[in-house]
C-alpha cells in the first residue's frame, strides 16, 4: 500500500496522458457540432486533429519533451526541403545535399538549443493568455490568410485553444495529491494568467492578445450561426439511437 501510495502522490501528466485527454474532449465536441450540421466531415477531422495538438503546445516549454522535440524535427525538415525547392535549378546535386543537411541541422540543433535556453518550462508559455494567443493567431491566419469560412475559422482556432485548456488543466488536476489530500509544489503554475516574475513578458503577451483580439474575424456572426436553434435542433434528433428515441417518445 505504501508503494501504491506513492506512486499515486508522484503521478503527473505525461505526454500520453495530455494527447488521450485532448483527443478526447477534442473529439466529443466535434462529434457534437458535426452532428449539429455545423461542420462537415472534412472539418470534423481538422477540429479534432487541432484539439488534439492543441493539448501538446503548452509542453513547448520544456527542453525534454516530446512535443517540443517532434516539432522541431519536423520544422527542421520543412525548412531543409523548402531550401532544396528553392535553389532546387541553380545548385548542383552536391551542394542542394549539403544544403539540406546545413538547414536541417541549423533548425533541429542551433535554433532549438537558443530556444532551449530562452524557455523555462512551466514559464510564460505555459499560460492561459498565451495559449489564447495561439488559437486567435490561427482564426486570424485561416480567415485572412487562407480565406476560409468564419465558422470554420473560428472553430479551428478554439480546438486549439480548447486543447491547450484541457492540457493545463490536467496539470492543475494532476498538482493535487489525492492520498494526503494537499497540494504539490506545481500547483497554480499551470493554469496561470499572470506570474510577477514574468511581469514584462506578461505585459508584452497581453498587448499581442489585445491587438489580436482587435484585429480578429467578426465574432457576432459566428455566434449567431453556433445558436441558431435549426442545428440544436438537428442535434436533438440525432441524439439518441432510433429504438430508444422512439421507446422515449411513448413513454412522455
Amino acid at each position: 500500500m505504501r508503494f501504491f501510495t506513492a506512486r499515486f502522490s508522484l503521478a503527473m501528466a505525461n505526454f500520453n496522458t495530455h494527447l488521450n485527454g485532448a483527443f478526447l474532449i477534442s473529439s466529443t465536441v466535434a462529434l457534437t457540432i458535426y452532428k449539429a450540421g455545423l461542420i462537415d466531415d472534412s472539418e470534423f477531422l481538422i477540429c479534432v486533429a487541432l484539439g488534439t495538438a492543441g493539448g501538446l503546445l503548452p509542453d513547448l516549454d520544456s527542453d525534454h519533451s516530446t512535443p517540443i522535440k517532434l516539432g522541431f524535427d519536423i520544422g527542421a525538415l520543412v525548412f531543409a526541403f523548402g531550401l532544396v525547392m528553392h535553389w532546387r535549378s541553380t545548385l548542383s546535386l552536391v551542394s542542394l545535399i549539403v544544403l539540406w543537411i546545413a538547414g536541417y541541422v541549423f533548425i533541429r540543433y542551433t535554433v532549438f538549443h537558443v530556444f532551449t535556453k530562452m524557455t523555462v518550462h512551466r514559464g510564460v508559455i505555459h499560460s492561459v493568455p498565451y495559449m489564447a494567443i495561439l488559437g486567435l493567431g490561427l482564426t486570424g491566419l485561416c480567415y485572412y490568410g487562407f480565406e476560409a469560412d468564419l465558422s470554420d475559422s473560428w472553430f479551428y482556432g478554439l480546438f486549439v485553444f480548447g486543447g491547450a485548456l484541457v492540457h493545463l488543466a490536467l496539470d492543475e488536476i494532476y498538482s493535487v495529491n489525492l492520498t494526503g489530500m494537499r497540494l504539490k509544489r506545481s500547483a497554480g503554475t499551470a493554469m496561470k494568467f499572470y506570474q510577477h516574475k514574468d511581469k514584462w513578458w506578461y505585459l508584452l503577451i497581453y498587448g499581442v492578445l489585445a491587438l489580436l483580439i482587435y484585429a480578429a474575424p467578426p465574432f457576432a456572426p459566428f455566434v449567431d450561426n453556433v445558436s441558431d436553434p435549426a442545428h440544436w435542433q438537428q442535434l436533438r434528433q440525432g441524439l439518441l439511437p432510433t429504438l430508444l428515441e422512439t421507446w422515449w417518445t411513448h413513454k412522455g
